[in-house]
This record gives C-alpha cells, structure tokens and sequence, in this order.
C-alpha cells in the first residue's frame, strides 16, 4: 500500500538534487571508465525511498546503445557518485544509489505499435463512426 504514495516535498527535492549531482559528475567525466566518459547518457528520473537511504537513477543511452554495459559500470563506480553526493548535499545518510534502465521510451513504443496494428485501428474507426 505504501509502493503507491506519492513521495513528499523533501524526496522530489532531494531527487531533484541528486539528478543534479549525477548529470553533473557525468559531464565533467568524473569516472574511471572510458566507455562511461564518451558514452551520452542521460539520466531520465531519479526516485528516493521516504527515508532517504536509497536512491534508483534511471538512465537512457543515445538510442539505447550499450545500455547493459553502460548500467553495469555505473553501479561498479557508484562510489564515485555517492562521494560526490556526501560532499555536495546535507543530508544526514548518504543514499545509496543504484542505476536502472530507463524503459519508458520502450513502453511508449510498445504501445504505439499496438495501435498501429491492423485490428486495434479497425476497433477504431468503428467507435468513430458511432
């Protein structure tokens, strides 16, 4: 029951913050990977659990490119990140972060060729002509 609350005020401040902190190691290239370095990533949303600890950063490669590697390296240099977060935010716990697959682009995706399939389109049209 509590998966489905909206976080409060200070979770989407702090998430915000923290996206702020990530884009920002990101683009400086603050990383040991080279991969990571010339990889585009773009970090999409970031969520922080109601008691701060935790943090899922979601994150999209440019046309989906490499994303399983590149995941598999962020979350092997998260101490980068986490580092960056203790010395940049006050907070009382430095969260720990894990990084995700952005898969809304997928799902939009999915779903419009859902309604471009033949059938879903001729369901259509009829309830237009009603």
């Amino acid at each position: 029951m509590a998966e489905n609350k909206e976080p409060s005020q200070r979770q989407l401040r702090v998430a915000q913050e923290v996206k702020r902190v990530i884009t920002s190691v990101l683009e400086r290239g603050d990383l040991r990977a080279e991969e990571l370095r010339s990889a585009f990533i773009t970090v999409t949303q970031v969520r922080v659990s109601p008691d701060l600890k935790y943090v899922s950063a979601y994150i999209m490669t440019l046309n989906g490119k490499n994303l399983g590697i590149v995941l598999e390296m962020l979350n092997a240099e998260k101490g980068i990140f986490k580092r960056q977060i203790a010395s940049k935010l006050q907070l009382r716990y430095t969260p720990d972060i894990t990084f995700r697959a952005d898969d809304t682009f997928a799902e939009v995706d999915r779903i419009e060729k859902l309604l471009r399939h033949p059938k879903v389109a001729q369901d259509l049209e009829k309830k237009d002509e009603d």
